[in-house]
């Protein structure tokens, strides 16, 4: 990361709030929200994208506007969003990948900006946390006064991707899509190896945050 880039990021985030907000970087499977769940633990807010996403898509609204674009193919038998089919209904397709994070992701942000401004007003909050899979590519980055990248071995990504639901194949093309890890591991400020026990993850997290509160 370079110095201006450095400046622009933390001077973002000094127009937002006195509270750090620590963004977390890595691939599929490689345990951001483990890290963020840590995190939590020690007294941060979590915003968790995934969530919020899964939320959205059972709003009508929603719905009605994805199954205009993508038909009623994504639909479970309830009538509801199937995510396992709308994502494989536009993870190989660049086009219609772009089209569902334009209905998606704008609702993402605004959900996370007012959770932002309740995290602010907290005092028992002591920072914030961004567990977004593209918060670079959103440009949330520079919202972040730390970029922390969480670190593991490509066997025990797809092992766990495996357990989400995604093969290896699945996994491929949707990192295709986003920024890769090299570059992600670059712009991070601190890393977490997630390839052993869990005891040691959590003793990570907990010296970054100890610095984080110590240092900004």
């Amino acid at each position: 990361m370079t110095v201006c880039d450095s400046m622009l990021r933390l001077s973002a985030v000094g127009n937002i709030s006195e509270k750090p907000v620590i963004g977390i970087l890595g691939g599929i499977g490689s345990g951001k929200s483990t890290v963020a769940a840590e995190f939590a633990k020690l007294g941060c807010g979590v915003i968790d994208a995934d969530k919020i996403a899964h939320e959205l898509l059972g709003l009508d609204a929603v719905k009605e506007e994805i199954v205009t674009r993508f038909g009623r193919a994504v639909l479970n038998g309830a009538g509801k969003i199937d995510r396992r089919k709308l994502a494989g209904a536009v993870f190989c397709d660049a086009e219609k990948l772009s089209l569902l994070n334009q209905i998606i992701h704008p609702l993402v942000l605004e959900r996370a900006e007012k959770l932002i401004h309740q995290y602010r007003r907290q005092s028992h909050v002591k920072a914030i946390v961004l567990d977004m899979p593209l918060l670079l590519e959103v440009g949330w980055a520079r919202r972040c006064d730390r970029l922390i990248f969480v670190d593991s071995e490509q066997k025990l990504r797809q092992g766990r991707a495996k357990k989400m639901g995604f093969d290896e194949n699945h996994l491929k093309i949707r990192e295709n899509f986003q920024i890769s890890l090299d570059k992600k591991f670059d712009l991070a400020d601190n890393t977490v190896e997630n390839n052993s026990d869990f005891s040691a993850l959590v003793r990570q997290v907990a010296d970054i945050f100890s610095d984080i509160m110590d240092n900004g």
